[in-house]
């Protein structure tokens, strides 16, 4: 599965794809999600471009969306990747959850953890969670990547949010 991030609005070759119209007070983008791989817009420069190699839950039916950007090295992508793909997977649990996109970027290196929410009550509600502390409990910790490998993230990671469209 595949994942644009395209400046709005949605090119007319688009508008037949499953999409999400994200709103935040600088911008909006539009979600794009494809089976097959994109190639005719991935060479735009303001297309964002991205395979989900985990998944859960539903692209619809959210109003929130939560954009963890994690910049990773190539050397660090393994073990982060592996990281991700056995995560407690805890959120999916959690009221108000709808989907989660882990994405490898396919032009840059800025990983995406893309959740989807029904509002942002509920995401907030997670953060205060004792799901949300099990899963980010090793993140400062020994065990976790920035003690263990501080070098495979090249910048701080950083979170945008918008509403759902």
């Amino acid at each position: 599965m595949y994942i644009y991030l395209v400046p709005s609005p949605i090119p007319d070759a688009l508008a037949a794809y499953p999409h999400l119209t994200l709103r935040s007070e600088e911008q909006v983008r539009l979600a794009i999600e494809s089976t097959e791989r994109l190639m005719n817009i991935e060479s735009d420069d303001n297309v964002a471009a991205y395979e989900a190699f985990d998944a859960a839950g539903s692209w619809t039916g959210g109003g929130y969306a939560v954009l963890n950007n994690i910049p990773v090295t190539e050397d660090g992508r393994n073990d982060f990747e592996e990281r991700f793909k056995n995560r407690a997977r805890k959120v999916e649990d959690e009221p108000g959850f709808v989907g989660i996109r882990v994405l490898r970027p396919l032009k840059d290196d800025t990983y995406v953890v893309l959740t989807l929410w029904q509002s942002e009550d509920h995401f907030k509600n997670w953060q205060q969670s004792q799901a949300y502390n099990h899963a980010h409990r090793n993140r400062s910790s020994s065990e976790g990547l920035t003690a263990q490998k501080p070098t495979m993230f090249p910048r701080p990671s950083f979170v945008t949010t918008f509403t759902i469209e």
